[in-house]
This record gives C-alpha cells, structure tokens and sequence, in this order.
C-alpha cells in the first residue's frame, strides 16, 4: 500500500497535472499499483501547497482489512493507513524547450554551429531515442540538458550539471497566456523601405522590410494576419515592449516568418499587459510545423519569449554581448548557425520554465 501510494506520488509529479485533475489522477496511479481485493473501503486524497520555492504534494491511503484469527478476539477488520510526501523544486533556468512529445530530432542542431547558452538550459518533451540531435560538427554548452527521451551525438555536448534523460515532460510556461481580439486592417501588404516609424495594429497580407528599411516599431501589439514577415538582408527593424503576433482570420493564410542574414532585428517585449514578456507569439491554432526561420545571425536580437508554441524555429542569433535574455518555444526547435542565449530575464519579466527536482518521503 505504501509502495503503491509512493509511487503515486512519482507519477503526479512528472505528469505535472493540474489541481483539478490531481486527486483522479492520483486515484488512478495507486489503483494500478494496488491490487489487494482483501483491502476494503480504500480511500486515497492528496493535495499541494508551496513550500520553499517549490511545491509540496501530500498524499494519504486509508483502508480496512478484514481478519481471520482476530474477529475471534472481537476485532473484525484492522484499520490501514499510509502517507507519502513529494516536494519539487524548479530552478527557473531554462531557456530551449521543444514541445513536441514524438518526433526525432525535436530539438536539433546542424552543420558547424556552436550553440552556447550562457546559464541557462535545453529542455526536450519528445519521448523519441533520439529526441536531441546534435549532427556534423555542431556544438551545444548549456547549464544543463533535459530530455524525456535519448540524445544522439552526446559526446559534442558541454554542460555544467549534466544530460539527464528519461526526465518528466516540461510543462509549458505559457499555457494560460492570451492576446487580446482584433478586428481590421492597420495597413496590408505593409513595404517597409525606407526609414519610418510605424505604430501598433493589425497588418494582413504581412510585413516585408528591403534592404534599405530602418524602421522603427512603437511599443504595442503588431498583429501579422497571414502573409509572413520578411527581413532582408541590410533591412534594420527595432522596438521596445512590442509583441508580434502571428495569426490569422478566416480566408486568409497563416502567417510565416523569415528572418535573412545579415538584416538587423532588436526587439524587446512588453513588461506589463497581456503578452508581458513575450516578443513573437504564435497562434495556437497554426498548423504544427509553420515555419519560422530567425537565422540573422549576429544582427538577430530578440528579447524574453519566442512562443511559438506550434511553429518550425530555425535560429541563428545572439552574440556574446548583447544577449541578456532570450527564451525559445517551439515544435520543433533547430539552430542552423552559431547562437547564443541566456536567460538574465527579470527585467523582461518572462516566466520561468525547467526541470522538476523530486524528493519523496514516505
């Protein structure tokens, strides 16, 4: 009973379930592992509380067993009663995550590109062997790796506190997250060409900046109703507390986006309001799989999250110096060229996202 209750509170905790959906799924984890006919009136509860960080999971199993030798003393049946603890901690540090929960190569990267990122974590959902590739002669150094699956081309892999596999799933920060409703055309087809400052509001058909554009985005919401936003190489684009929401009303197609060498991008995200923290915001509804290819290289700078949550990233961005804060979140995720990340976020205010570390006491 003990065993079952423990390992009950194993599987709550790498399901990461919430409140709601808890107790059933506690109920159900004991019953699989509690196969004692003999043992009536089996009643199992459990409950969270913060704790230090982290969050504390109280579990308890009560039951009566019904005797033989006993009931001849006048004690028919013996009260049971078992308890078991679970306290997870989260670090906060994580600044990769791919959520696809299948595929090979979830997360990867190609050719020769050097992946660093500075304090901060990948995270990979896939259960696949090979869920985290890294090919050719590329090269990742992080803070730590976490994949539910396996990792193909460990040995090209630097991190601090290891490669753990076989880990839970990462539950996504931004679940909860919502942009606000919007109606209308700001502007369509919008040709960025020249230098211009432009304001928040809905641009269908999309955005598309030349090489000789220098423009600047108002802080806001930029919502990209189909069509894709384009970045060529010389075009220069930036802006402070400014979200670009990719999304699309009926009739129209969804939205990609392309990012080309050598064209410079430098946003930051929104610190207060609905999408705080979130520089790209990728509908939900997008088929899996819409490509987003943010390969500027050293040019490329966008600040708190790339939520993607359905979108095919491609990234190549950062550098050593002006990278502060970055977190991507796709399915899938790759790195085609050298990148650098990191994840000094509290000014962007960003949620936090990484592994759980367990620790059960019965």
């Amino acid at each position: 009973m003990q065993a079952a209750l423990d390992a009950a509170a194993i599987m709550a905790v790498k399901q990461n379930a919430s409140d709601d959906q808890l107790a059933q799924n506690v109920q159900s984890y004991f019953n699989a592992n509690f196969t004692r006919p003999d043992v009536r009136n089996v009643q199992v509860s459990a409950a969270t509380t913060p704790a230090g960080g982290g969050t504390s999971l109280s579990l308890s199993a009560t039951g009566t067993l019904q005797t033989e030798f006993l009931s001849l003393m006048g004690m028919s049946s013996l009260a049971l009663s078992v308890r078991s603890s679970a306290y997870t901690s989260t670090d906060g540090l994580g600044c990769v995550l791919s959520l696809d929960r299948t595929a090979s190569g979830a997360t990867a990267l190609q050719g020769n590109s050097a992946v660093n990122l500075n304090g901060c974590s990948l995270y990979d959902n896939s259960s696949s062997p090979t869920a985290l590739s890294v090919g050719g002669s590329a090269t990742l150094t992080a803070l730590s790796v976490g994949v539910v699956g396996g990792v193909s081309g460990a040995a090209s892999i630097n991190s601090s506190n290891g490669i753990k596999t076989g880990i839970g799933r990462v539950s996504d920060p931004y679940t909860y997250d919502s942009y606000p409703t919007f109606s209308g055309c700001s502007q369509t087809n919008f040709p960025g060409k020249n230098t211009a400052t432009i304001d928040p509001g809905v641009y269908c058909g999309g955005m598309s900046f030349n090489a000789n554009a220098n423009v600047t985005l108002n802080p806001g919401i930029y919502y990209i109703d189909g069509g894709s936003l384009t970045l060529n190489g010389g075009a220069v684009v930036r802006g402070t507390g400014v979200t670009l929401v990719f999304t699309k009303k009926s009739g129209s197609s969804w939205p990609t986006a392309t990012i080309n060498g050598g064209a410079t991008l430098n946003l930051t995200p929104p610190t207060t309001g609905p999408t705080t923290g979130i520089v790209m915001f990728g509908d939900r509804n997008m088929p899996l799989g819409t490509s987003f290819r943010l390969t500027g290289g050293s040019n490329l700078y966008l600040g708190g999250a790339i939520y993607i949550p359905n979108g095919a990233i491609s990234f190549s961005g950062g550098d050593g110096t002006s990278t502060s804060c970055t977190q991507i979140i796709g399915d899938p995720v790759s790195f085609t060229g050298n990148s650098a990340l990191a994840i000094s976020c509290s000014s962007y205010k960003t949620k936090p996202f990484s592994a759980q570390v367990l620790k059960i006491t019965s």
